[in-house]
């Protein structure tokens, strides 16, 4: 079905990525390529002060550790990490790599999600491929 699909991971505590790699290796072809992207928030000016020097390349470390070992789980898996906003990061990623198919899990919208947006709903009005969104 599908030859390059992109996978974004969350590593709330409350999220399971399985559910996602499970979808993504359904809807993959054989020999797809298959990409799970963490974006990280940018973390605001006057919070990195209070922060212990060296918390974000660590912490980057640990979730690109985190990463490689899902990656392991799926045929084809390979990772990226990034820094930023996670609805626009998603959509140029997708955009730069040509993804033909962009599996999300989407939490239940509460109502700030209706007046402001999810990251799900943002990636699924902005990307030029498919999305397929899991609840």
């Amino acid at each position: 079905m599908y030859r390059n699909i992109l996978v974004p991971i969350a590593f709330d505590h409350d999220r399971d990525p399985e559910p996602a790699l499970a979808a993504a290796r359904t809807l993959a072809d054989k020999g797809a390529r298959i990409t799970l992207l963490h974006v990280m928030e940018e973390v605001p000016n006057y919070a990195i002060d209070y922060m212990p020097e060296g918390y974000l390349d660590n912490l980057s470390v640990a979730v690109q550790a985190a990463l490689d070992d899902l990656a392991k789980k799926v045929p084809g898996g390979q990772t990226a990490l990034m820094r930023g906003a996670a609805g626009p990061e998603i959509i140029a990623w997708a955009r730069d790599n040509e993804a033909d198919c962009i599996v999300l899990a989407s939490h239940r919208p509460g109502l700030t999600d209706y007046f402001l947006g999810s990251t799900a709903s943002r990636v699924v009005r902005q990307a030029k491929c498919s999305v397929h969104v899991l609840r």
